[in-house]
């Protein structure tokens, strides 16, 4: 059953005006209980391991249909610079990885912690035109951590394909509310405690087939079994035949909470989301006299101490990269916004 935006925002209960969703996502009521649950039920001795198995599937597709792939083309791990690191381990010797400048490090620091590859960094804005044919590998987010730029990311297929590059795409600050090439892209990263709205420790790769079959399962343990309750003890390996190959054992109680938001943005829908999301940035914006943008986050200059300010006053923002960086999602209102400007209006510019 879908639900409109406004019906989904009555499954929160923030008591601020929250423009924080880059930092971490609010859950929904019923994923905030569902991890409570399972952490009684730890407490009490009563916790059943193999029944949370079924919050880590019920995510894997749930992140699926929301990404419009295969749930089979999807693993689950616990952080970003994991996966990252699998394909950057995946890459012979003397390979060319282009990155953003001012990327963040979770992306980068796999690669640049191989001193036989060769990072070239370059502006986002110039990120595609700067494929050529000695590149290996584009690894740049969606959306910069720092201050919601998007990247140029049908330009970069684009370019990628025309030099035989493959493609790594950082959707940690764009899946949940941006829509994604996500079957266009070799591989795509995406952490899962900011817009997806999970706790933190939960994670998912997908990519093509061709693509996750390239990479290592040099992480695999027991939840990488083809069977995996019968793959706890001993040899021989015997790994999962899709992307479960590459997953990582689970925090199970981060997964019984992230399970209720995903199917919660599922039922609400990406592209009204991203609309009601991108409104309220813009909203913002014009409040401020600041141009319009395209993305969900904008970053503002700010005297010292205004983070502080906001937070005293009922409204929560951090700063980013010497900016305040803002945040619009499914669980902000128009009246957060107006709220925000009315406190901020004074010192922009100042």
């Amino acid at each position: 059953m879908t639900l409109t935006v406004a019906e989904a925002q009555r499954e929160f209960s923030a008591g601020v005006a929250y423009l924080n969703t880059a930092t971490y996502g609010l859950p929904p009521r019923a994923a905030h209980e569902a991890m409570l649950a399972a952490e009684r039920d730890r407490a009490a001795g009563l916790m059943v391991p193999t029944d949370l198995d079924e919050a880590v599937t019920r995510s894997r597709e749930a992140f699926a249909r929301l990404l419009g792939v295969p749930a089979a083309r999807v693993a689950c791990g616990p952080q970003v610079s994991y996966f990252v690191g699998l394909a950057a381990a995946s890459l012979p010797a003397g390979t060319e990885v282009l990155v953003a400048d001012g990327d963040f490090t979770s992306l980068l620091f796999p690669f640049a912690a191989r001193p036989d590859l060769t990072v070239r960094s370059v502006p986002l804005e110039r990120i595609a035109e700067e494929v050529r044919a000695g590149t290996g590998v584009v690894a740049v987010s969606a959306a910069q951590s720092a201050d919601g730029r998007i990247a140029p990311i049908d330009d970069l297929i684009g370019a990628a394909r025309a030099h035989g590059a493959r493609i790594l795409l950082d959707a940690t600050q764009a899946a949940g509310w941006l829509p994604l090439p996500a079957g266009r892209v070799d591989w795509l990263v995406a952490g899962g405690y900011k817009w997806l709205l999970g706790p933190r420790g939960t994670c998912f790769l997908t990519g093509t087939a061709e693509a996750l079959d390239a990479l290592p399962a040099i992480g695999a343990g027991w939840y990488a079994g083809a069977d995996i309750w019968d793959s706890v003890y001993g040899l021989p390996l015997r790994l999962a035949g899709d992307a479960r190959r590459l997953d990582l054992s689970p925090a199970w109680q981060c997964w019984a909470g992230h399970a209720p938001a995903l199917e919660l943005l599922g039922r609400v829908g990406v592209e009204a989301i991203h609309d009601h999301d991108v409104a309220l940035a813009r909203r913002f914006a014009a409040g401020l006299g600041l141009p319009p943008g395209d993305s969900a986050i904008v970053a503002v200059t700010v005297p010292d101490g205004t983070a502080e300010l906001l937070r005293r006053n009922g409204v929560i923002a951090t700063v980013r990269a010497g900016r305040l960086r803002c945040a619009f999602h499914l669980t902000t209102t128009d009246a957060d916004v107006d709220k925000a400007v009315e406190l901020l209006a004074p010192l922009v510019g100042t």
